[in-house]
């Protein structure tokens, strides 16, 4: 069974659901790190050497177990020539999102 099938399997379990919503946050961020470490060629290693952590640190954010600061997320963003974007919507509101330099446009 391919991952996509298993995981539609697991979300008609509502805990499991639940449970996987709480993380979300976490993964994307996860999810991206990886995507963005691999396409600049580099290993867990020597990102944690560029951001000056330990490559524990970098697994432990990659496996989604760990959200780290916003600070250490610029430092990462910086080393992987990446833009951050932070967005907080509201739930249930789409059309009310609001991003950081939307707040900044408006102040």
């Amino acid at each position: 069974m391919i991952w996509k099938e298993h995981k539609r399997q697991l979300m008609k379990d509502a805990s499991f659901k639940n449970e996987y919503d709480k993380l979300s946050t976490e993964y994307k961020v996860a999810a991206e790190l990886i995507r963005l470490r691999l396409k600049c060629g580099m290993t867990q290693a020597e990102l944690a050497k560029a951001v000056n952590t330990q490559q524990a640190c970098i697994a432990r954010m990659e496996s989604g177990s760990y959200l780290p600061s916003l600070s250490m997320i610029k430092k990462i963003a910086d080393v992987l020539d990446a833009d951050l974007e932070i967005k907080l919507k509201q739930r249930g509101h789409p059309h009310r999102a609001f991003s950081i330099a939307d707040r900044e446009r408006h102040s």
